[in-house]
């Protein structure tokens, strides 16, 4: 009955802000289109612009809704661009749970009271959104750890009875795709499923704030001897599903520009070292934060780590597989270097344009999205447009766009925008190509190839001892065949010869390679040293 009840909540929000005639207009001709186009000409927001339309629909719905619209916000490579900018104004302000509840949980986490773990605790959060809200707290000394004693942390408390409400609302998103994909006749390509399957992943993801701690633990670990961002430690013996508590990071929200300039903060740096973090965090380590809008960011103050950025909320990251990170960093050099066959022909490489694709034909579509680039300065090109350009192009020829680049073209369109706001004169380009040139080096290079022979040396040194071994049971082998050929087998004798082929082969070929990986080895080691 409460799903009956939300549905109908959800249709009449739909009419009221005049997102009836989009879903008439979806729908092929029929029944169902036929009852919608009457209510629709009594819908009060018809005349609103349809992108504005769906966000105050989806603002309206609750922040279940809101959340999703942010994640859809990032298909580009699936939306009309007036939708997707309006659905990249969604704010996810939601009012705090009470006080007293938020006590009870973290007490039920830990299993102490609030008074034993810490010395202070602030019950007003200072953040609240869908999933979760935020205190600060000191914390006590324990006989494990004494050195807590008086630090300041950051408590984070999941949202109580979010998990039903979530599964409620994903199991009627669920049922208005399928309607959507059955009736519409551009439900195909806008994938309507797949896209509230991939929500549903980020959404139960950062439902479990210990993934959110362990995403935040690896990337610290990445930067924990940087001068340039500060990740907050994580307190694992005070961390569970649904509490974490962490490190309090002191800092002033990078959105606030007019208190850093005050603060004497060189805006310039500020911009170039966040392209650099991210194009690190990217192609370096394949493992970046992908929420990184101004309320995720912050700037140390404090003397000794002025200037340096502070990330918080670890619940959406993005993993690039070598291959992906591959293909990026050589499409983007490709870019640059205006070789648009190159740009074409990795796509095929990569197995996202069917095999069949004439390398000709994509190679005009990607130089007719990125030439028009290069009428203007460098720093006014914008990577993530001409990705997001590439993506759409990219649709005519049956590409299946995967999640993970799609997120990683959302956060680029993030820092560059955070970027270009702190310095407008920017040199993107001048910023990313070191970084990029150097991955390619280190990956395709000699020093790939170097990097890869130190990295299989251990291997290597446990293979090479057992080899006397193998050709030995190699050559036993023959010789039992030997006795099979004296009673007369021809065929036997042939297997026989063969095999003594292959085993002289082998043993030649294993002395050269290991002659040459031991010489190899001394190389570098002489190298090094």
């Amino acid at each position: 009955m409460r799903r009956i009840a939300r549905l109908c909540y959800i249709f009449f929000t739909a009419w009221r802000f005049g997102l009836l005639p989009l879903l008439r207009d979806l729908l092929k001709p029929g029944l169902r289109r036929s009852l919608l186009s009457i209510l629709c000409w009594v819908s009060p927001g018809k005349h609103l612009p349809r992108g504005e339309r769906i966000r105050l629909t989806l603002e309206a719905l609750g922040p279940i809704f809101v959340k999703f619209g942010q994640v859809l916000s990032t298909r580009r490579d699936l939306l009309p661009e007036d939708i997707a900018n309006e659905l990249a104004k969604l704010q996810d302000q939601v009012p705090p749970f009470s006080n007293e509840e938020s006590r009870r949980l973290i007490e039920e986490a830990l299993g102490q009271s609030i008074e034993e773990v810490f010395i202070s605790f602030d019950a007003t959060p200072i953040a609240s959104a869908s999933v979760a809200q935020v205190h600060f707290g000191v914390l006590r000394a324990t006989d494990k750890h004494p050195e807590w004693a008086g630090q300041a942390v950051a408590i984070k408390v999941l949202r109580p009875g979010i998990l039903p409400v979530i599964d409620g609302d994903l199991a009627l998103m669920y049922d208005l795709a399928k309607i959507i994909d059955k009736s519409s006749e551009d439900g195909r390509r806008l994938k309507p499923r797949e896209n509230v399957a991939e929500f549903d992943t980020y959404l139960h993801d950062e439902l479990d704030l210990m993934r959110e701690a362990a995403n935040a633990s690896q990337l610290r670990r990445y930067f924990v001897d940087s001068q340039k961002l500060m990740i907050p430690e994580m307190y694992w013996d005070l961390c569970h599903t649904n509490v974490i508590v962490m490190e309090r990071m002191y800092g002033i929200s990078i959105g606030r520009t007019a208190e850093l300039q005050a603060a004497g903060v060189d805006f310039k740096k500020l911009a170039a070292d966040g392209v650099e973090i991210f194009f690190t965090q990217v192609f370096e380590y394949g493992f970046f934060h992908a929420d990184m809008h101004p309320g995720n960011i912050m700037i140390s103050l404090e003397p000794e780590t002025f200037g340096r950025f502070i990330s918080l909320d670890f619940g959406i990251v993005g993993a690039l597989s070598e291959s992906d990170k591959n293909y990026l960093a050589l499409n983007f050099l490709a870019f640059f270097n205006r070789d648009y066959r190159r740009v074409a022909e990795l796509h095929i490489e990569s197995g996202w344009v069917p095999a069949e694709t004439r390398v000709e034909e994509l190679e005009g579509a990607v130089r007719s999205v990125c030439e028009p680039y290069f009428d203007r300065p460098l720093k006014e090109i914008s990577l993530g447009i001409v990705l997001m350009r590439l993506f759409q192009t990219s649709r005519r020829f049956k590409v299946e766009i995967q999640p993970q680049l799609t997120l990683l073209q959302k956060t680029l369109l993030n820092v560059e925008g955070l970027a270009r706001q702190l310095d407008p004169d920017l040199d993107l380009w001048k910023t990313a190509k070191p970084i990029l040139e150097k991955w390619v080096d280190k990956q395709l290079g000699w020093r790939g190839l170097i990097d890869g022979l130190k990295a299989e040396a251990p291997m290597w040194a446990k293979i090479l001892p057992t080899l006397p071994r193998l050709l030995a049971d190699s050559l036993a082998q023959a010789g039992l065949q030997q006795k099979k050929v004296e009673t007369g087998e021809l065929e036997v004798l042939k297997a026989l010869l063969l095999e003594e082929r292959r085993t002289h082969r082998l043993l030649v070929g294993t002395l050269l390679f290991a002659g040459g990986f031991l010489a190899g080895i001394l190389i570098i080691t002489l190298g090094v040293h």
